[in-house]
Order: structure tokens, then sequence, then C-alpha cells
């Protein structure tokens, strides 16, 4: 076990060393010159010897004090280095973001050329998961939340929230013919995706239908609820862009097929959605770059 003397007391007779200077030394310390000379007071008491000639100009150091001073300038230096070296290597860090895997694949990863040219110095690493990645524990720098409220005893910022639409692609309707009512959907195929939060009241095709037989006279009850189902969200999409059916889905994650035409609405009838929080651990120590990337998400929203 190393015993040394006080840090503190340490700081003091190199910065007084340096300077030849109790009163520069307190200036660059923020502390009085007072303060210094009793540091170095008790520096000197824990190495027995005297540290410094004490005269008013100039101060010099002892033969002791020559002796101590090179390697605590030499460490000090050193320290300083490997600390700016950790900080530097903290910037360049990716910002690691975890997300709902639909919405990294179909909303994140196509916004990231804007990312890349607003903040060219700062990485992503994303993580597109449906499960949740402990941010408390180091996980992610910050995760994207998908939920109706906003998480407890976290940094949360919703970014935005979402309706539920039937959606499908315009070759489907070519084939099928237009949709003019709620009761038109049950000439077209279905497809249902897995709810991994197991949510009762999620938005799916059995509340929709639901929602549209109270609304539609001419509505009546299917025999099957879906044609087509699925364990993942991504690979319902996928069949529905292919033009396999019909399925509700997120007009925030689905909103660039829509955008590009890949996509179409089927029917006005939506659901409502969840929110999306940006979440992040209170003081986190990359909460400047944290704040950047909340800033960028609203704005492209």
């Amino acid at each position: 076990m190393r015993k040394l003397p006080p840090l503190r007391a340490l700081h003091a007779f190199e910065a007084a060393a340096r300077h030849h200077s109790f009163g520069a030394a307190a200036k660059e310390l923020g502390v009085t010159p007072t303060a210094i000379s009793h540091q170095i007071r008790q520096l000197e008491e824990a190495c027995g010897v005297k540290l410094f000639q004490r005269r008013p100009r100039p101060l010099l150091l002892t033969s002791a004090g020559a002796r101590l001073y090179p390697a605590l300038r030499n460490g000090f230096d050193a320290l300083a280095s490997a600390v700016a070296l950790l900080a530097e290597e903290d910037v360049q860090a990716p910002l690691r973001v975890t997300s709902p895997s639909a919405f990294a694949s179909k909303w994140l990863v196509p916004q990231l050329p804007k990312w890349r040219e607003e903040n060219p110095t700062v990485p992503l690493e994303i993580i597109g998961t449906d499960a949740v990645l402990d941010v408390r524990a180091g996980a992610a720098d910050v995760a994207i939340r998908y939920a109706r409220k906003p998480p407890l005893d976290f940094v949360a910022h919703e970014v935005f929230r979402d309706v539920y639409v039937p959606v499908c692609s315009p070759r489907l309707l070519e084939h099928y013919g237009p949709i003019e009512r709620a009761a038109d959907l049950q000439r077209l195929p279905l497809i249902h995706y897995d709810w991994m939060n197991r949510d009762p009241e999620a938005p799916t095709w059995r509340q929709w239908l639901a929602v549209a037989r109270s609304i539609d006279p001419d509505f009546k009850p299917l025999e099957k609820v879906w044609d087509l189902s699925f364990r993942e969200e991504l690979h319902a999409i996928d069949a529905v862009v292919g033009g396999q059916g019909v399925a509700i889905c997120s007009d925030v994650v689905v909103s660039n097929e829509l955008r590009s035409g890949l996509l179409v609405k089927t029917h006005p009838l939506s659901l409502p959605g969840y929110g999306f929080y940006l979440v992040s651990m209170a003081h986190s120590p990359r909460a400047p770059v944290i704040e950047a990337f909340s800033t960028w998400m609203t704005a492209i929203s």
C-alpha cells in the first residue's frame, strides 16, 4: 500500500515550486497564499525536511525540495495527459443509442445521413432490439423507449407520439379494388404481428375491427381475424410492402414508406399509439451529446 502525503499538499508544493511564488500558486489553485503556506508546512512535516528556503524574494527550493519537485512535476504532467486522453477518447466514442428494432430499421437508420451531415464528429452506435437494455447499468448511453407513459427515474423527453392505421401496397388495391368503407377491408388479406409487451389494449386488428364494427353497420364479424401472422413487426411490414396484405402499422414507423408511396393508408380509421421517449440517466457524462441528439430528433420529427 502506498504511503503518500495529502494530495492537496503535493499539489500546492508543485505549483509554488513551478511559479517560485506562494501568491501565484494560490491564484492558480483558487486558494489564499496562507492556505498554500499551511499545506506546504503539512508536507514538510510529513516528509521530515524543509522544502523551501523561507526568504522574502525570490522563493528558493532547498536541496530536498529540488529533488522532490521534478518527480511531482512529471507525475502531475502525466496525470493531466492521461485525463486529457480519456476525455478525448470519450468525445470520439460513439453515442450508443438503443431503440425498438422496427423503429431503428424503418425510421432511425434512414435519417442517419442527416445526423452525420449536422454532427460529423459524433459517431453513433445503433442498437436495434426489442429487449429493454439497462441504461442505468451502462448497456447504452441513451434509449428510445416506446411506451404510453414516460419511464420513471430517468430523464425522459417525448419526441413524438404515433397512431395506428391500416396500410397496404398500392398494388394490392389495384388487385382488390378501392376501399370506400371499413367493411371493404374484409375482402383483403389481413396481416398480424405479435406485441411483445402483451398490452391488452394494443392497437391490433382485434381492436381496429371492434371499433370498425361500432361505426359501420354493414361490417360483419370475420370467421378469421387475419390471414398472415408474424412474430416480428419488421417481417410484417416487409410482407405489406411486398403486397401480401394489409396491416395495422404505426404512422411513424412506416412514415418513409407512406411518404415515398410504397404504402398507402387504406382507411382513415386510426387507433391511438404510444409515445417515443428519449431516455437517459441524470448527470450522464455524455449529457452534451445526448442533448444534441435529442434536439436533432425533435427537429426532424
